[in-house]
């Protein structure tokens, strides 16, 4: 893996040098993506702003990266680390989504470079035969008619090439960003603070460059919550006496983010857990802003070392939450009070105080969450009914008004 050379007077020098038209985003020809990197230098930002629109429409849609992708990741690396480039944030940011596609399938303990390797290369050792009959088996194997109608209907949905395509086109993609990351560590020292707070959450997605990065997210803690969460997402049990101390912050994110490297490091004291518990909705940059869903879901992770008194503070919370955000919290809560799936699910009476409690909370919550497929999903996942007057009525609730 050969690393980015930055300091070029041109950022983008090289880039009419890839025969961009020969290389594919998600709606073709990526011929266009020059004229995009280029914008983002404009000094008109609304023009950069409908840059950075079209780039993650194209060479990043959906949490798929393409052919182009990776192409770009170089002259993106420049363009953030050349100070005269506005809204550098941004392009780490789109960096970030770039480098791992959505963060809440990385969270809460990071990514695992070495299995998402062995993933790639045993799609591509599977080849579409092997993977058509990995599919026959997998419906033939549905327990009922309505399981096997919707097994069948996503086998018939499933094209192998585009799944490879995406696969590999991601790995590629993760790969340029990491030979960036020496590059992206002078950006914590960055005069600006959101470009620090952008590096710092992007730095904590490459276990394989813990050597170079560590020592500089180590020094960045002090004024970084961000990277005290990358520290702990990198790090090991020799950082633990190092990130401690942040519990004792006066900052409620410096403290949450704590206890969240440090559960992630093993640390499940109490201190850690409540301060989870009780973690603000808002703060890092992690899972998209959503501080508490990522806390909760550490939570989840370790639910059988949290205490009663950490589950009633999460249900408390819960119960007056008017915003679930992108329903982590909700898949997160239920992992917390179930640990997994009942199968059959039990009369309710039957449940646990604290699971009767998760599932009327969820009854009561409002209706109109009812309408995202989000919502309802995580509800079948746990084997809980994903209809709200079904639901309500296995919590012997009265229907809803």
């Amino acid at each position: 893996m050969s690393s980015i050379a930055i300091g070029h007077e041109d950022p983008l020098e090289g880039l009419d040098r890839i025969d961009w038209a020969e290389l594919e985003h998600a709606y073709g020809e990526a011929e266009g993506v020059p004229g995009l990197l280029r914008t983002l230098r404009s000094a008109d930002a609304k023009a950069r702003e409908a840059a950075h629109r079209e780039l993650s429409a194209t060479i990043f849609h959906q949490g798929s990266r393409y052919e182009a992708t990776p192409h770009a990741v170089p002259f993106l690396i420049r363009l953030a680390a050349a100070p005269d480039t506005p809204d550098r944030d941004q392009v780490l940011r789109l960096l970030a989504r770039i480098a791992i596609g959505y963060d809440q399938s990385r969270l809460p303990w990071g990514v695992n470079p070495a299995e998402w390797r062995t993933e790639v290369a045993e799609l591509r050792a599977t080849g579409a035969e092997g993977m058509r009959r990995q599919l026959d088996a997998w419906v033939e194997a549905a327990p009922d008619d309505a399981e096997r109608n919707r097994r069948d209907w996503q086998r018939t949905c499933y094209d192998f090439d585009r799944h490879l395509s995406e696969a590999v086109c991601g790995l590629a993609s993760y790969d340029a960003v990491r030979a960036g990351v020496p590059a992206l560590c002078g950006l914590l020292e960055d005069p600006d603070p959101a470009v620090r707070a952008a590096a710092a959450h992007l730095l904590g997605w490459f276990p394989e460059e813990a050597d170079t990065a560590l020592p500089r997210l180590l020094h960045a803690t002090g004024r970084e919550p961000n990277a005290i969460v990358s520290v702990g997402l990198l790090g090991g049990p020799p950082h633990i006496d190092h990130l401690r101390p942040y519990l004792e912050a006066q900052d409620p994110t410096t403290r949450c983010a704590a206890a969240l490297a440090l559960i992630r490091l093993g640390v499940t004291e109490p201190r850690v857990v409540m301060e989870l518990a009780a973690a603000p909705a808002k703060g890092l940059l992690f899972l998209s802003g959503d501080l508490r869903g990522y806390a909760w879901l550490s939570l989840a992770a370790r639910h059988d070392r949290v205490g009663v008194e950490a589950v009633d503070t999460v249900l408390s919370t819960m119960s007056r939450m008017d915003d679930l955000g992108t329903f982590t919290v909700v898949a997160a809560v239920l992992q917390l009070v179930f640990g997994r799936p009942a199968d059959p699910l039990p009369p309710f009476p039957e449940l646990t105080v604290r699971q009767r409690r998760a599932v009327r909370i969820l009854a009561d919550l409002d209706p109109r969450l009812w309408r995202w497929v989000n919502f309802t999903e995580v509800l079948r996942y746990w084997n809980l009914p994903d209809d709200l007057e079904e639901l309500r009525a296995y919590a012997e609730l009265p229907a809803a008004r």
